[in-house]
């Protein structure tokens, strides 16, 4: 947004005081506003103080007004006509003689202008009691920016120069046809008219030479931007591009680079005009050793080639091929839509002509045996368009491709013993068009970054792995056959890739400490902690995709996280990446019930939580519970596993032993905002018996036992209380035998606790598993393992 628009968005107070700046003489708010765009990218400050560079301004000025004047005239807008015609004469009558008097004055309003806006800043700040964070441009854009604005500056002033070239022209023409038709009779009188002509020849052929002086210098800064944007921002921008299909927070907006490519291009096709009009003029007065003939087709080579340059360097893919619900971009399932977007970076409202994108896949096959061929089905091409919401970008979208492999290919020809595997198989998608402005036609083309094709759900976790590898390592993003000789991959680049895949799918990456555990896991222990120069192969991260490579592990935990972690990995209440020597260190020095949260490292997908005990003697104790997986977190949110987990201890009530989460925060104080207990009329179970979901286990094997559907061993628990209920014997009595059935050890070991956990005598009237108040069959009230732990607890109004 521009300074104007800025300041039209501000509250009442501050237009008030844009509207008493423009009550004073000097610059009319009707030019302020129609010609704002123009009026912020000129350079004021120097015309302030170069005569010649406020003159062209001056000049321009006095067009932009005329063509406005001109628009107000097809608009039928009287009033607006009369007050731009007027505010041109004025223009004219006060600073035809001194156009930096102008220059200084519009810098005057600009610079009160940013005042005020600063003023609304500082206010809204004070308001909101906050500094919110702006985006800052680095040096090398702001100094690139300055560079094409006074490229552009400079352009504008030539294009005054040829105009006062033309009226040269024209005036010696003027006089050498006068004195053609004119008859002298005298020596004298023929040798003052030849003294002028060659005075006014001899002007004219030195402004041709200072003219095409200055169009050469003008073309040696614009090839050193086209140089600086197409060798350094543009491939920064595809690598920073590359490093975002894998997670990268990188920035990766086009508008930018768009603005840029847009700018040169303009000034060399307003240079290849220029060159195009002394052509002309040289065409209708000509003479020996004229400088244009002799320079302006060296000139002008030189300006189409770097346009033509500009112009296939700006058609990129925007958007990498992506299906919808993918790991990532990248991967592409055969049969399976996938979307792509191109885009020119070079945008003209003089462009009239449609541009048709066609898109295909790989042109040659490379020396690799098996390489698949695939068809690209849907539609193939379309038309690059101005999208609205986009500032008008140039783009073509392509949303319904999809691939299909060629069964008639044979396997690739030549070096027979490269096989890679589907999954580390590379292929890419071509995309061409004609670029056709002025008279001048550019073929384009661009290419999308290596995508991997599978044909199985099954293959996306290896395919993911390929992209990620590749994108992290590949300095050539055309390299296909990257798999056949695969680099390692150094630590520190690893590690921020990893870090990367929790940023992209969390919103929080990983801390030092987590990287320094998986380097430990994949390395071993370092004395000095410093693992910068170790590389991981490939082998070791994927290869084969075998049940122990690294990936298979960490993406287990990745999605798990994704699934059912989000919001507690997001707050840091996860530890996550901690080995268990490390977790012992931690917990043995802080108080009992104090616990930490980790991921396993034999189950994949697996989370824990370990926690601080005192043992009889008083020393502390680590004890870690199984791993919950998927299947656990898919029946209980996980922070209601740690609310309500419990461990029982011989003849006493259950108990839970987790207190404080690492290093000494209140369990319901770190997770009591995720507590979602569902009661009264809020419960779509409200006609049967609340129940809720826990895992219990016993102290001396804490292993957690999972809600269990075998309704064998359900009905043997509902068949317990039942048979005591019928024979009116003492129920405790045969609990403790049929304990003593499954484990003689634990014979006389029940107490009439055990009992209220099967039956609350508030709630409860069961007679074989069914409620006599409701005479409707009801959930498994116990699940019994051994009986060493209880999934299913019944909870009425007096039970905790």
């Amino acid at each position: 947004m521009n300074q104007w628009d800025r300041l039209n968005n501000l509250d009442d107070d501050y237009k008030q005081k844009l509207q008493i700046l423009y009550d004073t003489d000097g610059l009319p708010m009707e030019v302020r506003h129609y010609l704002s765009s123009w009026i912020e990218t000129q350079e004021w400050d120097r015309a302030a103080r170069d005569h010649a560079l406020a003159m062209a301004l001056f000049q321009v000025l006095l067009q932009n007004l005329d063509a406005q004047h001109g628009r107000f005239v097809l608009e039928e807008s009287f009033l607006l006509q009369h007050k731009i015609r007027r505010h041109k004469q004025n223009f004219q009558e006060w600073y035809m003689n001194d156009p930096c008097a102008l220059a200084q004055k519009v810098l005057w309003f600009l610079q009160k202008e940013q005042e005020i806006l600063d003023e609304a800043g500082i206010a809204e700040k004070v308001q909101n009691l906050q500094v919110e964070p702006t985006a800052m441009e680095t040096c090398t854009q702001l100094e690139l920016d300055r560079k094409i604005s006074v490229l552009q500056t400079d352009v504008q002033c030539m294009a005054h120069t040829i105009i006062c070239l033309e009226e040269q022209q024209d005036e010696f023409d003027f006089k050498y046809q006068t004195y053609n038709m004119e008859s002298f009779t005298d020596e004298a009188s023929k040798l003052r008219r030849d003294t002028v002509l060659q005075g006014l020849l001899n002007r004219l052929n030195k402004c041709r030479h200072s003219t095409l002086s200055d169009i050469k210098k003008l073309l040696d800064r614009t090839e050193e931007l086209v140089e600086l944007l197409v060798k350094t921002e543009l491939v920064d921008w595809q690598r920073r591009q590359q490093k975002s299909c894998i997670g990268s927070p990188d920035d990766v907006c086009l508008d930018l680079l768009e603005k840029w490519f847009t700018s040169v291009a303009g000034s060399l096709f307003h240079l290849r005009d220029f060159l195009t009009k002394l052509d002309e003029l040289s065409g209708k007065v000509s003479y020996e050793e004229d400088p244009v003939k002799a320079r302006k087709p060296q000139l002008f080579s030189r300006t189409e080639r770097l346009l033509k340059y500009l112009l296939q360097s700006s058609f990129v893919v925007e958007t990498q091929p992506s299906m919808p619900q993918a790991k990532g971009p990248l991967v592409i399932r055969t049969n399976i839509q996938f979307y792509v977007k191109t885009r020119l970076l070079i945008k003209f409202p003089e462009m009239n002509n449609p541009m048709e994108v066609h898109v295909s896949m790989d042109r040659e096959t490379p020396q690799i045996k098996g390489y698949r061929r695939f068809n690209i089905l849907g539609i193939a091409t379309k038309t690059l368009t101005m999208v609205e919401g986009q500032n008008g970008a140039m783009v073509a979208d392509f949303r319904h491709l999809n691939l299909k492999e060629q069964k008639c290919g044979g396997p690739g020809r030549g070096v027979n013993d490269i096989c890679l595997s589907v999954t580390e198989e590379l292929h890419i998608l071509y995309f061409h068009t004609t670029f056709e402005m002025k008279g001048l036609s550019v073929h384009l083309k661009a290419s999308s970054l290596p995508v991997v094709i599978i044909s199985n759900s099954s293959q996306q976790q290896s395919a993911w792995a390929s992209i990620l590898w590749f994108n992290m390592l590949s300095q050539n993003p055309k390299d296909i056959k990257f798999f056949t000789n695969t680099p390692a991959a150094p630590w520190p680049q690893f590690g921020e890739m990893l870090s990367w895949q929790f940023l992209s799918a969390t919103k929080r990456g990983l801390l030092d400490t987590q990287l320094e555990m998986i380097a430990c896991k994949l390395f071993g222990t370092n004395q000095q902690n410093n693992y910068d120069a170790f590389t991981v192969p490939w082998s070791k991260f994927c290869k084969d995709m075998s049940p122990d490579t690294f990936w298979v592990w960490f993406d287990g935990i990745l999605m798990m996280v994704k699934t059912f972690l989000v919001d507690l990995w997001r707050d840091g209440l996860i530890m996550g990446f901690v080995s268990k020597f490390k977790e012992k260190s931690l917990l043995m020095t802080k108080q009992r019930g104090t616990f930490l949260l980790r991921f396993s490292e034999s189950v994949i997908g697996g989370i824990t939580f370990s926690w601080v005990e005192n043992t009889k003697s008083g020393t502390p104790e680590v004890k870690t519970v199984e791993p919950f997986t998927k299947a656990d977190l898919s029946q209980i949110p996980f922070q209601e596993i740690i609310r309500n987990f419990q461990i029982l201890l011989d003849d006493e009530f259950p108990e839970n032993p987790l207190l404080y989460l690492y290093p000494n925060i209140p369990k319901d104080e770190a997770f009591g905002k995720y507590y979602s207990d569902k009661m009264g009329d809020h419960s779509p179970y409200i006609k049967y018996i609340k129940t809720k979901l826990m895992f219990i286990t016993k102290e001396n094997s804490l292993e957690t036992c999972p809600l269990s559907s075998d309704m064998s061993q359900a009905e043997s628990a509902s068949g317990l209380i039942s048979e005591a209920a019928e024979a009116n014997v003492d129920l405790h009595h045969l609990l403790d035998q049929e304990i003593c059935q499954h484990d003689p050890m634990l014979s006389g070991s029940a107490s009439p606790l055990d009992l209220e956990l099967l039956v609350h005598s508030n709630n409860l009237h069961l007679h074989n598993g069914f409620d006599f108040l409701s005479d409707e069959p009801l959930l498994p009230l116990a699940t019994f393992q051994g009986l060493n732990a209880l999934s299913l607890l019944t909870c009425g109004p007096d039970f905790p």
